[in-house]
């Protein structure tokens, strides 16, 4: 098996929103804000290859959006989905699998595109298959109204519609499972119901892809909860229990949103876990 970092875009959200009830005089000193109190974030996917299998976990925000939808979030910089896959060798078409932590659109919005005629929607890879749990989607399909900006039907609904939808089974609780892929998901509820973080056993090490229970560095202390999680006290709770975790056994923490840092460890302080080092994936791996 092999590991790639692929970052599919940069974007901007409101500091305040993306920390909730932390001040910016704190939360600012990891990550700065712009003249609008936007903070810059990254959609960094993770690409794996097992066997014949091409496994993309998130797809980024994608194309197809209107105009004014991404004037509100600033893209920028130069990466892309579409250009870092021919960078290691690879196109949207070689992808088998494309595995969705969950079905908020900076997540899912590249699994969807435009047709040729610009007159329907299209998975945006044809030859995969797409993977959520029945719970979450659910969950998408009929949104409440703090969540329905975020879980857009034409991101969603197409890939039911197009017969690559598969489903993770997951149980009732969160927790630990497994998933025919060459990963466990660990289960949480806290930023969205039955979001899916990937744990991989990858080079004799544990790699967590952290999706949005640890958008960054900045969010590793407990009461930096973003304020677009659904239920911020059991997000305090998830955290608390995973990153004790991480912290006892050393594993390796995959950033799907921090804007310079792919991995990261963390450690037990005085002052609870903290951030021990951060590091290129191709560093380590």
């Amino acid at each position: 098996m092999k590991i790639y970092p692929l970052n599919t875009g940069n974007f901007k959200l409101d500091g305040g929103a993306m920390f909730g009830v932390v001040p910016k005089s704190l939360w600012q000193r990891t990550n700065p804000a712009d003249e609008n109190n936007m903070c810059s974030w990254s959609m960094r996917s993770m690409l794996i290859e097992d066997g014949n299998r091409l496994i993309l976990i998130d797809t980024g925000m994608g194309n197809k959006q209107s105009e004014k939808f991404f004037s509100f979030y600033y893209l920028h910089g130069d990466d892309s989905l579409d250009g870092n896959l021919k960078k290691l060798g690879y196109h949207r078409n070689d992808i088998t699998d494309v595995f969705l932590t969950h079905l908020h659109f900076d997540h899912v919005g590249g699994a969807i595109e435009w047709n040729d005629q610009k007159d329907a929607y299209r998975p945006a890879f044809p030859n995969a298959r797409f993977w959520s749990n029945e719970r979450h989607w659910n969950w998408a399909i009929k949104p409440n109204a703090r969540e329905k900006a975020s879980f857009l039907s034409e991101n969603i609904l197409p890939i039911e519609e197009s017969g690559q939808l598969n489903f993770v089974e997951v149980g009732n609780k969160d927790g630990v499972y497994p998933t025919g892929l060459p990963f466990e998901v660990l289960l949480v509820s806290g930023h969205t119901d039955a979001q899916m973080c990937p744990v991989l056993r990858y080079q004799d090490k544990t790699l967590v892809f952290m999706a949005d229970l640890l958008p960054s560095t900045g969010h590793i202390p407990l009461p930096y909860v973003m304020g677009y999680d659904t239920r911020p006290l059991i997000t305090l709770d998830e955290k608390d229990r995973f990153l004790n975790e991480a912290a006892e056994k050393g594993y390796y923490l995959f950033l799907e949103h921090d804007p310079v840092n792919e991995l990261c460890t963390v450690e037990h302080t005085e002052k609870g876990v903290r951030l021990k080092n951060t590091h290129r994936f191709s560093d380590i791996f």
